[in-house]
């Protein structure tokens, strides 16, 4: 069994249990550092005024300290290794948006702290030259985070829209760092209100110094084999701008890239919490294959993805696909392909990517779903259609999760490592635990992007907001366990338990797993050409408690069911 250093880019599911599982149906044991050290939590203190809020506070970072020692320590027991360059120099995703004061000192010795964690990169690959080493890495979002260090939901969307403002075209590096205030005219901005924007710039400048690093002194000198850089929460303008255009430019001139983008070394596009999943997916099929290239194909039920782009994206949904493959190591198509994407973008016609799916199954064509109906949960319509159908068992890869790039990259990335290992394992009793495996992950996306997401959520949400504790807080459910009673959050976790209980028997029986049902439906367990095995669904199960709003929101919430099919 291979075995991959993985250092997540915090411990949300799906940068961390969905991954460490998306390696078990690739026959791939994942490593990842001690739960303590990645940890990453909201404020969790607060203090008040009557019924009013007045600040919150501790929030719990990663310790990069000690996730340097476990590279470190852990490299040689891997066969490859992944690290978030976030969690590694800042402790995971919130920290390094925090604010801060000062930007750091003249690149590229901006900070001595944050480049020697940085640098264990570079030890990594010198002590390990014939182990592949990937990072993650993320160009800043344009909001600040909610209720991290006193940060309310007011100063989130004061700083959403006032950084989407457009800004002045700058290309050099230097000039790039001095001109985030500056409006197209040259002109500064006005002052903002509810957040401190010179310390949200100086938060910018020390991550962008951050970006640079990383692409200068380690991608481009060979410590890294292959880099994926992630634009969080974006937009066709803003400040984020000139910093994606500087990085194209970075890796057309020194790292062999063609618009913007190198397949085989580095790759930016909108995603973030997609990009555990890629990667992975990369690496299984650098073991599993030694590289070779699945060719994807995608056909659009609705408008071309060419013709669309998220609110929280600057690309359009066809070119995000496409990066996509490039980054989990495939290539897009336009005519045969060993795997179909089937992108389903206007909900009338949800029928015929049904259609698409069952003749797809029975030509024994591997098939990726994505849902861009539903914006941020699964659409009902979409999800209820796929349900109903026996051949949505043997989705390779599925998703409706929140933007369009953690869809396409959560998919793909399930699809990618899935494809490597049905066509290359031979093995009885490992075909066996993959499948399971991705039986388990299959169902929990269904399980939790649309009957936690697009249902349960709105009870919880609901409840939640109507027993809120302070009139000037809107959306109580972003931090129940400071926003509600103690009474009130327990309440809502035993929602939360009851709800997944009851809807995963409900999944279990659709026609997708036929759980219970006379005929139970298949997964796919091996591919050998044309000559397709498979596994009928037999059991799923989730613990009672195990379901939880593991940091206290309720958009984000931990859900493991496990799934059993024939051996």
């Amino acid at each position: 069994m291979k075995k991959i250093l993985y250092v997540p880019l915090d411990d949300r599911p799906v940068n961390l249990d969905d991954v460490v599982v998306q390696g078990r149906t690739a026959g791939i044991k994942v490593i990842t550092p001690c739960a303590d050290d990645i940890r990453n939590r909201l404020d969790s203190q607060k203090t008040t005024s009557d019924s009013t809020l007045t600040s919150t506070f501790a929030p719990t970072f990663g310790n990069t300290a000690n996730i340097r020692e476990f590279i470190l320590d852990h490299a040689h027991e891997a066969d490859g290794i992944i690290i978030s360059a976030d969690m590694l120099a800042y402790g995971g995703l919130i920290g390094s948006r925090r604010l801060r004061t000062d930007g750091g000192g003249t690149y590229p010795n901006y900070d001595p702290s944050t480049t020697h964690l940085l640098d264990v990169i570079r030890l990594v690959k010198e002590r390990c030259p014939s182990k592949p080493v990937y990072v993650m890495d993320t160009i800043m979002r344009l909001a600040t985070t909610t209720y991290v260090e006193g940060v309310f939901q007011n100063a989130y969307d004061e700083s959403r829209a006032f950084m989407k403002q457009p800004r002045k075209s700058v290309s050099d590096f230097n000039g790039i760092l001095e001109s985030y205030d500056l409006s197209p005219d040259g002109t500064p901005y006005g002052e903002t209100v509810t957040f401190n924007k010179e310390h949200y710039y100086e938060a910018r400048r020390h991550k962008f110094k951050s970006n640079y690093y990383i692409l200068d002194q380690l991608s481009r000198a060979g410590y890294i084999d292959f880099l994926a850089i992630g634009v969080d929460d974006s937009s066709t303008q803003g400040v984020q701008a000139n910093e994606i255009a500087f990085v194209e430019e970075y890796i057309n001139e020194k790292l062999g890239g063609v618009n913007g983008q190198n397949p085989e070394r580095a790759i930016i596009l909108p995603d973030a919490d997609g990009l555990g999943h890629s990667l992975l997916a990369r690496m299984a099929n650098e073991f599993l294959r030694r590289g070779t290239k699945t060719k994807y194909s995608v056909q659009y039920f609705g408008p071309d993805g060419s013709t669309i782009i998220n609110p929280y994206e600057y690309m359009s949904v066809h070119e995000n696909i496409r990066f996509h493959v490039g980054m989990i190591g495939g290539e897009l198509v336009s005519g045969s392909a060993d795997v179909e994407i089937i992108a389903v973008t206007d909900v009338n016609q949800t029928s015929g990517a049904v259609s698409r799916l069952e003749s797809n199954s029975a030509d024994r064509i591997p098939t990726v779903v994505i849902d861009f109906v539903g914006g941020g949960p699964a659409n009902p319509v979409v999800a209820e259609a796929l349900l109903d159908s026996k051949s949505a068992g043997q989705i390779l890869g599925y998703s409706a999760w929140n933007t369009a790039g953690n869809k396409i990259g959560i998919a793909l990335g399930m699809a990618q490592a899935r494809h490597a290992y049905l066509v290359t394992e031979t093995k009885p009793s490992a075909l066996g635990k993959a499948v399971n495996a991705h039986g388990s992950l299959l169902f929990k996306r269904f399980l939790k992007d649309y009957y936690y997401k697009a249902l349960a959520i709105k009870e919880i949400r609901q409840y939640s907001r109507d027993r809120h504790l302070y009139t000037n807080i809107p959306y109580a459910d972003a931090n129940m366990l400071l926003f509600n009673s103690e009474s009130d959050y327990d309440h809502m976790t035993g929602l939360l338990r009851d709800r997944m209980q009851t809807y995963a028997d409900t999944l279990a029986a659709k026609n997708a797993f036929g759980i219970g049902q006379s005929q139970a439906s298949r997964n796919i367990r091996q591919i050998c050409g044309s000559a397709w095995s498979y596994a009928e669904y037999e059991c799923a199960s989730i613990d009672y408690e195990n379901p939880d709003f593991i940091w206290h929101r309720a958009f984000e919430i931990t859900l493991n069911p496990e799934v059993e099919l024939s051996r």
